[in-house]
């Protein structure tokens, strides 16, 4: 199982749940129930359109002849959707119950509910795909069960804390798995990087040092250790780990790790300290 994939759609998913959560519980609470069948029909409906939207990306790729640069620029567009995911639920994701109630107050009509529950929902699902689709095109089958048991365990947490009543600090949570995700982001980076080098190489660019190995561990492609390996893989999904690396992929990868970090850290303004309320799994969304 890809450990990235995993990570990525259990944040994902999870998004998407709280979203959902947030709005049946509205229309209950304001005697619009008969109006939740149409949240489902337009979340039925996002799913629909982000399978079909991942199958038409992985067509794409298994049709190109230029797979490196695909694969770079896959990855490329992954971070920046990570990002500004990561900084999005930073800044704003702390007043998402009175941002979405203030839209679906203002939403009357069947049709507009199932609009507004479509894109909402679809706008997780279109991340998802942008962000597994350079997993996927390394490892499809681990990245298919990452992102099985992702759903299984967002859906499992959303019941959780929405239907049994668990109370859960959810600002904490998406500030540690936030830290995690620059992780991954930073390793995406880095693979983009090096499948661009390749490309840019057998297309006959010099590339001066960029392209120069900048260190080689020697360790073999059938040990554990290796990043294709049983333990390297994993390693590599969560933290960019590689036995091999050029120098543009360092610059660039822990480039981004290090100021992404930063900007985590000084959007949240502290490290959340674990109160005793806290520590009794405090909801607050």
């Amino acid at each position: 199982m890809n450990a990235g994939a995993f990570l990525i759609t259990f944040r994902e998913a999870l998004e998407a749940a709280i979203i959902v959560a947030i709005i049946v519980a509205y229309l209950r609470r304001t005697n619009r129930t008969e109006q939740i069948k149409n949240v489902w029909i337009g979340v039925g409906l996002s799913l629909l359109a982000s399978i079909l939207f991942g199958a038409a990306i992985l067509g794409l790729y298994g049709g190109l002849e230029e797979k490196e640069l695909f694969e770079g620029l896959a990855s490329y567009l992954a971070v920046i959707v990570i990002t500004s995911m990561i900084y999005w639920m930073a800044t704003k994701g702390k007043n998402i119950r009175a941002e979405i109630e203030s839209r679906i107050s203002n939403t009357i009509g069947p049709l507009a509910l199932i609009g507004f529950t479509f894109i909402v929902v679809f706008r997780e699902g279109l991340e998802t795909v942008l962000f597994l689709t350079p997993f996927a095109t390394q490892d499809f089958g681990g990245t298919l069960l990452g992102l099985i048991a992702g759903l299984i365990g967002a859906l499992v947490l959303a019941y959780l804390i929405y239907g049994l009543g668990m109370r859960i600090n959810l600002r904490t949570f998406f500030y540690y798995s936030s830290i995690l995700l620059v992780f991954v982001a930073a390793g995406l980076a880095g693979y983009g990087t090096h499948e661009l080098i390749e490309w840019a190489e057998e297309e006959g660019m010099d590339l001066g040092f960029i392209g120069e190995t900048a260190y080689d561990l020697g360790i073999p492609s059938e040990s554990l250790w290796h990043h294709k390996g049983a333990v390297g893989s994993v390693l590599a999904v969560l933290f960019g780990y590689s036995v091999t690396m050029e120098w543009g992929r360092i610059i660039v990868q822990f480039g981004y790790l290090i100021l992404a970090l930063y900007l985590v850290l000084r959007v949240y303004g502290r490290e959340p300290a674990l109160s005793p309320k806290e520590n009794k799994l405090k909801s607050t969304v």
